[in-house]
Parts: structure tokens; C-alpha cells; sequence
């Protein structure tokens, strides 16, 4: 391996490493919250935020910054600050993705943590510990679900299994539509690494996610064979000046393909 290769790859593991304890102590903390019926209001009229997610984002803002001060920070519950947009690369942080299964009590969320250079993930976890499954992935590297190398489904002999908004698979081909249920899954970060997993096939994504929902899980869904794109079939770029998009699919091969004509049908 060339010895600049061989840096690069020190450097991501470095930074993979630092991440994956710092999600592991913020899912201990919001495990503390979890069940005990946290203290919950609205954000923007909209959107439900607890105290666990405020414990934790104080709690990773603090020691990752700490531990690299030269990167920027994005977070879902951080005020954002455009001076991280000077910074070479930026955490991108959902504290909890999924709180609304979060305050219900159900397992399926997770602390999403990634850094970003040019737009693109370098490494990426998700910590789920109700579930009790730690994704990660470098640039350099495999996609792991608890240290076990996970890659996107293959033949199935019982059915595809896509999940998504009622209203974007109705357009999809017959052969998209006639799947097998898939229940709601409030966590996009969650959902996107079932489609690594192989535990689903694909998923349609309304719009007006946010990169801290996608930036950490996309990169896991790269490195076990998929990809999340947008309405002309591109990657997604991070941590730009909006980090809002629009109506994606994830998924892989064919039936990506696919998947990115019904997103081409949507209205403007």
C-alpha cells in the first residue's frame, strides 16, 4: 500500500474510532431518558425534541469538538453556525434519529454521527442500543453491523420488501408495488441501514430530510453495495449551506434504477 494510502487509512480509523466511542456514550446516556417519559416539546410547532436528545448533543458537541477543534459541527439540534462551512471537515450529528419512536418507546432509533470533507462522508455510525446493533463505516472500508461484514440484499424468495411513502410507491412499477409490507420505521438513519442490511431491499425518502438523518447511514449503505440519490439519480453532497433535500430513493442495482423514474414523476 502506498504510504500516503496508508495514512489516509490511519486518519479515517482514527476519526472512525473517536466517533464510535463518543455514539456509544451518547446512546448511554440517552438509555438513561429512554422509557421514563422524558421531558418533551415542540420544535419549530413541529417537530417533537426531548431532554435526551439535548443531553446528548451537548454531550458529543463537547467532547468531539474538543477532541478535533479544527472541525466544523452540523447538528439537528444545534443552532447552525455558516462558520463551519470555513472548516476542512464537520461532524454531522443526529443525537437521536427517530425520536418520535424515541418518546414511544420503541426500539427503533439511534445516536447518527459522521464527518464530512467536500461533501462527502468519510466515516459514519449508528448506535442502536435498544436493538442492540452498532453500524459503522469508513471510506477505506466494509460496511460492519456489530463487527460482521453486512451488504445489501440479494435474490429473494419471499418478495421484495420496500418501504417508503404510500403516496411515491403507488407510482412505482407492479413489481415494486406487490412487496411485502414493511411497518413505519421513524428512524430514516435506521431505516437506510436496513437497506444494507439486506433486512429490506430499498426505500423511497420524502423530501425535506436533513443531512444529519442521512449523512452517517448513506455511507454505510456505499460501502454494502447501494447508495442514496436524488431525483437524477446523484449521490447526495453534506454539510453544505442547506442541508435539506429533497425526495430520495435508497437501494441498489435495477431496482434503484427504477426508483429514481418514480422520483423523476413527482410533482415540483
Amino acid at each position: 500500500m502506498p504510504e500516503n494510502d496508508a495514512a489516509m487509512v490511519d486518519d479515517l480509523e482514527a476519526d472512525l474510532s473517536l466517533i464510535r466511542d463518543a455514539a456509544r456514550e451518547g446512546a448511554t446516556i440517552a438509555m438513561r431518558h429512554f422509557g421514563k417519559n422524558p421531558e418533551t416539546w415542540l420544535k419549530n410547532d413541529v417537530s417533537p425534541v426531548t431532554a435526551a436528545d439535548i443531553a446528548v448533543d451537548t454531550f458529543l458537541r463537547e467532547s468531539l469538538l474538543a477532541a478535533r477543534p479544527d472541525y466544523g459541527w452540523l447538528s439537528e439540534e444545534t443552532v447552525d453556525n455558516p462558520e463551519r462551512l470555513r472548516a476542512r471537515r464537520t461532524f454531522v450529528v443526529d443525537p437521536i434519529d427517530g425520536t418520535r419512536a424515541f418518546i414511544a418507546g420503541r426500539p427503533t432509533w439511534c445516536v447518527s454521527i459522521a464527518i464530512v470533507e467536500a461533501g462527502v462522508s468519510l466515516v459514519g455510525v449508528l448506535d442502536c442500543p435498544v436493538i442492540g446493533e452498532i453500524y459503522q463505516a469508513s471510506a477505506q472500508g466494509p460496511a460492519l453491523c456489530n463487527g460482521s461484514v453486512i451488504n445489501v440484499a440479494g435474490a429473494r424468495s419471499d418478495g421484495l420488501k420496500i418501504a417508503g411513502p404510500k403516496a411515491m410507491l403507488d407510482r412505482a412499477p407492479d413489481y415494486l408495488r406487490q412487496t411485502a409490507p414493511v411497518a413505519y420505521i421513524p428512524s430514516l438513519a435506521y431505516r437506510v441501514a436496513m437497506v444494507a442490511s439486506g433486512s429490506i431491499d430499498a426505500t423511497f425518502v420524502k423530501a425535506n430530510s436533513h443531512d444529519w438523518d442521512l449523512a452517517a447511514a448513506d455511507l454505510i449503505l456505499q460501502r454494502a453495495g447501494g447508495s442514496v440519490v436524488d431525483r437524477s439519480g446523484k449521490l447526495l453532497s453534506y454539510a453544505g449551506p442547506d442541508p435539506r433535500h429533497g425526495p430520495l430513493a435508497a437501494g441498489s442495482g435495477a431496482i434503484l434504477r427504477d426508483m429514481v423514474a418514480v422520483l423523476g414523476s413527482l410533482p415540483d
